[in-house]
């Protein structure tokens, strides 16, 4: 996995016969009390080694394309405007800025259900973002999203209710917990695997180092839990690499084992 390109809202990554781009949506800012630890309870003071923005906790928001030149995927669209918020919905700039024509995506996948992941399939002003789509994969506890905003794209959802091939080198992997749908997306290429989550981790700078700490907005926090370590004991394996909806843009790291934890290797400096 090598750097070749990066801009203000896009970093583009060789892999192996695969190229992966990272799209930069924005970022959010939460309160460090949506973060529970292994009994539920909110933490009384941060490890200092996690920032913070003001008062707040600030996550970054990142979709990513891979392409092997003739056929591509787009995982996760952003939040384009349906989260109230002016710091996110640049998924469309990030496209334009990496050279990546919206008309020519056909295949969208969705790692959940929640806003700042779905909502870019609809642009702001109402219209399909992608016009030639025929297909979005997202797991099938989370099907129910297509109402509304999204009901225009509800004919072309493709429901994953178990590991399956969306093309010859990339797998849907169910992983329930954040979201009863919740699914990781396994990209293969000649020279290892990308695992592109959603919200398998909110906040990279304790996550890792104590991955039994969850959010408040899991659904269910020991399942998904449960999901997060069985995630994380397969990239510590060799040629893995993994792409984070909430890792720091642009994302993509490696994982090796730390202690009773996990370090994170970042392949390329902070964008935006």
């Amino acid at each position: 996995m090598r750097l070749i390109s990066s801009g203000r809202h896009h970093a583009t990554f060789e892999f192996g016969d695969l190229q992966v781009i990272s799209l930069r949506d924005g970022y959010i800012d939460m309160p460090p009390t949506r973060l529970r630890d292994e009994d539920g309870r909110t933490f009384d003071e941060l490890p200092a080694a996690v920032p913070l923005a003001g008062d707040n906790l600030r996550l970054s928001v990142n979709a990513f394309f891979v392409t092997d030149g003739t056929r591509s995927v787009l995982i996760d669209t952003g939040a384009s405007n349906a989260w109230h918020d002016p710091t996110m919905g640049l998924i469309y700039d990030a496209l334009d800025e990496a050279g990546i024509d919206r008309a020519h995506v056909t295949d969208v996948a969705i790692t959940h259900k929640h806003e700042d992941h779905a909502s870019g399939l609809i642009a702001p002003d109402g219209s399909e973002a992608f016009t030639k789509l025929e297909r979005v994969w997202i797991g099938a506890g989370d099907t129910s999203v297509f109402t509304g905003r999204l009901e225009p794209i509800r004919d072309r959802v493709v429901p994953v209710s178990e590991k399956v091939a969306i093309n010859d080198w990339t797998t849907a992997i169910p992983t329930p917990g954040h979201t009863p749908g919740h699914t990781v997306y396994d990209v293969r290429s000649g020279t290892g695997h990308l695992l592109v989550w959603g919200d398998t981790v909110h906040v990279p700078t304790l996550q890792f180092d104590q991955p039994n700490v969850s959010w408040e907005l899991d659904g269910n926090q020991s399942q998904a839990r449960a999901a997060r370590a069985a995630l994380l004991r397969q990239l510590t394996r060799p040629h893995h690499f993994v792409a984070g909806a909430h890792l720091d843009s642009p994302g993509i790291a490696r994982v090796t084992p730390s202690g009773d934890g996990y370090a994170l290797e970042y392949l390329a400096p902070p964008i935006g």
